[in-house]
């Protein structure tokens, strides 16, 4: 990788990566507390709807105030996209229309593009891929965020000449999850409705994660970034801790759960009656791979390794993310070495809007983490057949027709504007989708 060492040579010749933010929420936040200790990088721009927000967060996090004055505070993303002393922007947003935007604009400008926003990602990434190679930029996934890394164990075992069986991550998850509301969120959390809001949490945010929503969201990413494949019928969200990897995931011919070789899965931290599962892998991530022969077989037992029955599948983890801190890797390795640290490779699976409860026409659609969705992973091709409605679409849109609760909402049962950007990319990258399909 070398990106420290290159790095230090464009601190010493005088010419950093110049970095763009748009969003300095809390990913974009934990990012800003490296900079000043990550040498050949600089922000020179950051882009928030509350510049002077943005401006409190610099100071929140540590930044003295030369470095604050000699920042630009603007609130507009399409003018930060346009300077000339930005190489590299960095979209952390989480809205999936404002991140499509951002691309194309950077796209536009022939600016790389690291992009935190994996509902925008899923929503249209395909689309959003391919525009980036005709701009001749990077396009990359955010290094500390769990698509990248989980994109990197898959690089390493498959270039260690491994066959990768399973990858995914964990997190806390019971069935009845799916149905939870911003309202009754915070319990889940141990935290009360007034604990929360003095922390200046979100409700609706913080439900996203519980609800299935980010799951689905980040392995339809890893799916689409990896060349793995989606369960049929959703995450099955296993309890499983790490000493159990291999032997449970692996295809149900082998004694495991997967329906077959090469697929993504989220195990969870919680058994399904509430105890907390041994040596859970609540914030990591994980690869399931599988020795070619039995020399390399052999090998896994004389050096110590985890495996399965047979001794032939193991698996890699990493306990921990560390989300925006690890960011500058992403920036880097887009600037320094043209690479992306993951990306869209295709349209292999989908984060759906499915109903929590039983819906009726004429009802408003609330989107991620709120009353009336929760995003359910599908593979793509089952998700076209459908008409599927992405869950980054799902927001304050009215329903045409009633959907029964944990029935997939589909473009069909609301009312949409299909000339709106985000509409259209979404439809290109549908169309590469299912040009791709037919071709396999």
């Amino acid at each position: 990788m070398n990106l420290h060492t290159h790095a230090l040579r464009l601190a010493t010749a005088g010419k950093p990566v110049r970095v763009g933010l748009i969003g300095a929420g809390k990913f974009g936040s934990m990012f800003l507390s490296q900079v000043p200790t990550t040498p050949g990088l600089i922000v020179t721009t950051i882009a928030d709807l509350d510049p002077d927000r943005a401006r409190a967060a610099c100071a929140n996090v540590g930044w003295d105030q030369h470095r604050i004055a000699a920042t630009r505070f603007i609130d507009s993303g399409e003018a930060l996209c346009a300077r000339a002393d930005v190489d590299v922007v960095i979209e952390a947003t989480g809205h999936p229309g404002a991140g499509i935007r951002h691309a194309l604009s950077a796209f536009q400008n022939g600016k790389h593009i690291v992009m935190v926003n994996v509902e925008a990602d899923v929503l249209a990434g395909a689309a959003l891929a391919r525009r980036a190679d005709e701009a001749g930029v990077v396009y990359t996934m955010a290094y500390g965020d769990q698509p990248a890394l989980v994109s990197e164990q898959v690089e390493w075992a498959r270039a260690s000449g491994f066959k990768v069986v399973c990858a995914g991550k964990g997190t806390k998850y019971l069935p009845e999850y799916h149905h939870v509301t911003p309202e009754g969120v915070w319990g889940h959390y141990g935290l009360t409705p007034e604990e929360a809001k003095a922390a200046g949490m979100n409700p609706q945010m913080f439900n996203s994660f519980l609800d299935g929503t980010k799951s689905a969201i980040e392995m339809a990413a890893i799916a689409n970034g990896c060349d793995l494949t989606v369960p049929v019928d959703g995450l099955a969200f296993p309890p499983c801790g790490v000493d159990d990897l291999p032997q449970l995931l692996r295809p149900k011919s082998e004694g495991g759960i997967l329906e077959g070789s090469g697929m993504v899965e989220v195990v969870s931290s919680l058994e399904r009656d509430g105890r907390p599962v041994f040596r859970d892998l609540r914030w990591g991530v994980y690869v399931v791979f599988e020795a070619p022969n039995d020399y390399a077989a052999a090998c896994f037992r004389q050096y110590g390794m985890t495996t399965d029955s047979t001794g032939r599948l193991a698996a890699m983890y990493k306990p921990y993310h560390l989300i925006g801190l690890e960011l500058g890797i992403s920036v880097l390795s887009a600037a320094i070495h043209g690479e992306p640290t993951g990306r869209n490779r295709g349209f292999r699976g989908d984060a759906v809007a499915t109903a929590k409860r039983d819906l009726k026409a004429g009802e408003m659609l609330d989107g991620e983490g709120g009353f009336t969705v929760w995003g359910k992973l599908m593979p793509a091709d089952a998700s076209l057949k459908v008409g599927g409605l992405p869950i980054g679409l799902a927001h304050n849109l009215r329903l045409k027709n009633d959907v029964a609760m944990d029935r997939p909402v589909t473009f069909a049962d609301v009312e949409i504007d299909e000339t709106t950007e985000p509409v259209r990319i979404r439809r290109e990258a549908e169309q590469l989708g299912a040009l791709a399909m037919a071709t396999e």
